[in-house]
């Protein structure tokens, strides 16, 4: 029996890091809009893996996501429907579609903001790593893409080269996060007090915490407040903040119910 490593196999672009130094960032809502494992499940559901009925649940709960942030309730709930309809798929198949996805879903939903500061800290010298819940699959793709050093996401088993249904270790969420980048810094040397964290959920604050840069980016309202309580750096990259964002939010609740209700449309003339 295989198994997929819980860090993707790229290779750093960049030099060592000075002095032992790193930055981690979150994916979802901090490195691009959304939900990198919604879009996951959404091209699955291309591929007729999924149900109309179960697709549309997928669509509202990423909604909520862009909307409001991160509910465990929304994810824990995608993450076992993918589990279950991945048994049996190639493991290959998964590989390309992680590209597809990137290209198709999530190249346009890169913040240029949190990429520039990805950029800036390969530039200075220090690796970057993705730290996300999204199969290590597609973090690797993102990762890939976007030049960083590596990715650790959550790991699916991998038997003959076909899904399992289970995973390897721990889906990587919370507290999960930073046991797997204590992990990573003792095997790459890396002093954690030198090194930065990045997200936009308040679920992420043992990641945040074990940093010596911790960094706020789009963060929710608890994340916020305890950034602030704590004198940590806060981004925002959504546009306008508050009451701009409010309208770019119900102009894009009513594009997302338009476009929901035209698939059904689609769908029920086939």
């Amino acid at each position: 029996m295989s198994a997929a490593s819980t860090e993707s196999a790229v290779e750093s672009p960049a030099l060592p890091g000075p002095g032992g130094e790193a930055a981690f960032f979150d994916v979802d809502n901090t490195m691009m809009r959304g939900a990198s494992l919604f879009h996951v499940a959404r091209k699955m559901y291309q591929r007729r893996a999924f149900t109309l009925r179960f697709a549309a649940g997928l669509a509202w709960k990423q909604l909520r996501f862009v909307m409001r942030g991160e509910n465990m309730t929304d994810i824990n709930s995608v993450r076992d429907a993918a589990l279950a309809f991945a048994i049996g798929i190639a493991h290959e198949d998964v590989l390309a579609l992680g590209e597809e996805v990137y290209d198709e879903m999530i190249a346009s939903k890169i913040w240029p903001g949190a990429r520039a500061l990805a950029d800036q800290h390969l530039k200075t010298g220090r690796r970057v790593w993705l730290v996300t819940g999204t199969p290590v699959e597609v973090a690797s793709v993102i990762a890939n893409r976007l030049g960083l050093t590596g990715a650790l996401g959550t790991v699916g088993e991998v038997s003959d080269g076909f899904y399992t249904g289970k995973l390897v270790g721990e889906f990587l969420h919370g507290p999960a996060k930073a046991v797997a980048v204590r992990a990573l810094a003792e095997k790459e040397n890396l002093d954690l007090e030198r090194c930065w964290g990045y997200s936009d959920s308040y679920n992420d604050i043992p990641l945040l915490s074990i940093v010596g840069h911790p960094v706020a980016i789009n963060p929710d309202h608890r994340l916020r407040r305890h950034a602030r309580d704590n004198n940590w750096p806060i981004y925002d990259f959504r546009s306008g903040r508050r009451a701009a964002t409010l309208g770019l939010k119900a102009a894009t609740g009513a594009g997302a119910v338009y476009g929901l209700w035209r698939g059904f449309a689609r769908m029920r003339d086939r």
